[in-house]
């Protein structure tokens, strides 16, 4: 039995949880998120706690009942504390400013790029250096920071580019190190 899949969640106090058939929504302080289970899993809310399960030992059942599990608790730590991602600008000349509620890149491109945010991302810009994505949906925040990153990759001589705060950049030598 997974052994992921197996753990009650835990419901806190503020949090309300729905369980309609195979549609799951969770309600908390910071908003509302809906997913719907796969086929052959089930939850089931007992009190202050939820459990998932699966009615058979088939592989594909298996597989997804850990997920399955994940995804809810991913979804109620979501709309109780939320999910953020730092992501850094490194480079001459290179920042953001916000536009609204979208963001304004220069990185040394001959025009400015304009981001446009998704439905619940927020972005706090905390330096023009910086940039924070926020959301409750996990999901979609590192979807965002993903895409974000993708405007200028870190180039691997200089270290140029958008990244992670933390993420480690792969750095060469470049044509003087050969000596």
């Amino acid at each position: 039995m997974s052994r992921i899949g197996k753990m009650p969640i835990s419901i806190p106090s503020g949090v309300e949880i729905n369980v309609a058939g195979q549609s799951v929504s969770v309600k908390g302080p910071k908003g509302t998120l809906t997913h719907v289970l796969a086929e052959p899993i089930a939850a089931k809310q007992e009190g202050s706690t939820l459990t998932v399960t699966r009615p058979n030992e088939t592989r594909e059942a298996r597989s997804l009942h850990g997920m399955s599990r994940t995804m809810i608790s991913n979804m109620i730590e979501g709309v109780t504390k939320g999910y953020s991602k730092k992501i850094n600008i490194v480079g001459v000349g290179y920042k953001v400013a916000a536009k609204g509620k979208d963001l304004e890149f220069a990185l040394g491109y001959s025009h400015p790029i304009n981001f446009i945010a998704d439905e619940g991302i927020t972005f706090k810009i905390d330096s023009p250096t910086e940039i924070t994505v926020v959301g409750i949906n996990k999901q979609l925040v590192g979807e965002t920071a993903a895409k974000i990153q993708k405007l200028r990759k870190v180039d691997p001589y200089k270290g140029k580019g958008l990244h992670l705060e933390g993420a480690h950049i792969r750095r060469k030598q470049g044509k003087t190190g050969k000596k």
